[in-house]
């Protein structure tokens, strides 16, 4: 395994979703509105919070988030501003909300998360990426968003 996503599997992930219509919402003028805009910053600041302590036990390593900055952007804005190659995790929800929440993570940043989830010291990364690192960052991925769904429902 490279670790690469080929050009079928980043479609695969990709499907269903019109990329064309997300970018001609985005020229239209589509925006969110700032009470929108605050919302989804609020909900996403108390969930991934709570999804930033779950890591923190999974990793025995304090973690830090940042203040949300929330606006609107299509598919190829999110590809255009990511490294490559990266690991892309998606967490669809079942019930409640219609939607699903996306992580994507350099691929050096798996391998510390999945190092120190393995009781080592974050720094045995040369090696090349494995089905054990995505294994544990979809471990973790799985914990920090049924935390962040549990924070979620309380609101």
């Amino acid at each position: 395994m490279d670790g690469m996503l080929s050009q079928d599997e980043i479609n695969a992930l990709l499907s269903g979703i019109n990329l064309d219509d997300e970018a001609s919402n985005k020229s239209s003028g589509e925006e969110l509105t700032l009470e929108e805009k605050d919302a989804i910053g609020e909900i996403s600041n108390i969930s991934m919070g709570t999804a930033a302590t779950t890591l923190s036990s999974l990793v025995n390593q304090r973690v830090v988030i940042t203040t949300p900055v929330v606006e609107y952007a299509t598919w190829n804005d999110i590809i255009d501003i990511n490294d490559r190659p990266c690991v892309f995790l998606q967490i669809y929800y079942d019930e409640g909300i219609d939607g699903n929440n996306i992580l994507m993570l350099k691929e050096n940043d798996v391998k510390i998360i999945a190092d120190l989830m393995m009781g080592g010291d974050g720094l045995n990364v040369d090696q090349e990426l494995t089905d054990l690192h995505l294994s544990a960052i979809g471990e973790a991925m799985n914990q920090m968003m049924g935390s962040a769904a549990t924070s979620m429902s309380s609101m």
